[in-house]
């Protein structure tokens, strides 16, 4: 049996590479170099946006868990990671070439899977899983409204832009963790009030690219610009925010993050910098942060359309279609928001899709664990109110408030149930 994976991201390349260590011949279906997307760079598999797309590492923070959680079954992706990481404190943040390179690698040497350029259309005959990412290509976006019956729903995604270090004047900026947590891994810009209230003036008055069909952005990828119309002190309590980061016994009235996002150290991003200023608005707003009045930007921040089905209306727990239990849908585009939530889906698809076609019985995941809770919120939440879910503690089947127990409690519950129904050892 062959089984068909279409989109080489993070949620495909987790189908695919589970589905082929279990024995299935996989064909993985990628439209790259033959079609751009618009946002990514290179024609790496699994390629990240950002840096630090993987969030942070401690089980007591939920995105933390649910890696814990897919380390428990060889996840592909936080393999990768632990191949490329660079130092960011707390977080998982990686050498973004690296990471891709590392999945690339794995994937294109696996011997039961073949890897087929070509931007796909129309449903392959037999299996299909439907890994195209937020960025689905209009025919195949096309082909999936046509099945659903009704258009997809969508919004805007941003990615916050990065800067060369050797343009940085560390005679202003200077090397800190938040709190002295970890390493001194992030550089920090520091504003006086007169910087910042020059800076915030300009930020919310700067041009802005032209978005066509917009409909709303995702609370947690919120540019900077929309942001701060919130209100002046908002930046202060937010990505600005100086607590923690104070200098020479002095707390400065805001401060801008700036992490590694490379192994060598040459390229630094700005945290929460996601934007939909224009580049030339960008370059001159940006160098009025103190510190990067020279910045080379290496790249600007920029926004995208994000597309995805409406989950709760179409999608079984399994990932399948309702209509057809043939085709699954994974990653961005079945409503999980977030790479590790994408890549997460994708490795529960293939595991489900591993069971019944061995004939077993499909467990669903516990609701106590937070791969179960995702999947259990996008597959039964409101249709009318439907929005993608990234991973918390809020939608857990879990009474305990502390989360270290939580946590523990969620990764003995999922230990149990993966030796209760996986009987084959990789």
């Amino acid at each position: 049996m062959i089984i068909n994976v279409i989109g080489a991201g993070l949620a495909g390349s987790e189908a695919a590479y589970y589905l082929a260590k279990k024995g299935y011949k996989v064909n993985l279906y990628e439209q790259r170099p033959l079609k751009t997307t618009g946002a990514h760079t290179s024609d790496l598999f699994g390629e990240l946006v950002c840096s630090n797309s993987l969030k942070n590492k401690s089980i007591t923070n939920a995105c933390g868990l649910l890696k814990e959680e897919m380390r428990m079954f060889d996840s592909l992706m936080l393999e990768a990671a632990l191949n490329s990481e660079v130092p960011a404190g707390n977080a998982l943040s990686v050498d973004r070439t690296l990471f891709g390179e590392y999945i690339t690698n794995k994937i294109k040497n696996h011997p039961n899977i073949k890897v087929i350029y070509e931007e796909v259309d129309e449903l392959k005959e037999g299996i299909n899983i439907i890994a195209t990412g937020p960025l689905t290509s209009e025919n195949m976006a096309k082909r999936l409204a046509n099945i659903l019956g009704e258009d997809f729903l969508f919004f805007y995604d941003a990615a916050a832009p990065i800067i060369e270090k050797d343009s940085i004047n560390m005679d202003i900026a200077y090397k800190k963790s938040r709190y002295d947590q970890g390493d001194d891994s992030y550089i920090n810009c520091p504003f006086n009030k007169e910087q910042y209230e020059a800076f915030y003036h300009e930020l919310i008055n700067g041009e802005r690219a032209k978005l066509h069909e917009f409909d709303k952005v995702f609370e947690a990828c919120m540019p900077i610009e929309i942001m701060a119309l919130r209100g002046e002190k908002t930046l202060r309590f937010g990505p600005l925010k100086p607590k923690g980061l104070e200098y020479n016994g002095v707390r400065p009235y805001a401060v801008l993050q700036l992490r590694q996002d490379n192994v060598s150290g040459s390229l630094y991003n700005m945290v929460g910098f996601q934007t939909n200023l224009t580049y030339k608005e960008q370059k001159r707003i940006f160098r009025m942060i103190p510190g990067l009045e020279n910045c080379e930007f290496v790249r600007y921040g920029l926004m995208h359309r994000n597309t995805y089905i409406c989950a709760p209306k179409h999608l079984n727990k399994d990932y399948s279609l309702k209509s057809d239990n043939n085709v699954f849908v994974v990653g961005q585009l079945s409503g999980v928001e977030g790479y590790v939530e994408s890549a997460m889906s994708g490795l529960l698809c293939a595991i489900y899709l591993d069971l019944k076609l061995k004939g077993k019985e499909v467990n669903y995941v516990p609701l106590e664990t937070m791969m179960g809770a995702i999947t259990n919120y996008i597959c039964n939440c409101s249709v009318k109110n439907f929005a993608p879910m990234n991973a918390n503690f809020g939608i857990m089947m879990n009474l305990i408030k502390d989360r270290e127990e939580m946590a523990r409690r969620s990764l003995e519950t999922l230990s149990k149930w993966k030796e209760e129904n996986l009987w084959l050892k990789f």
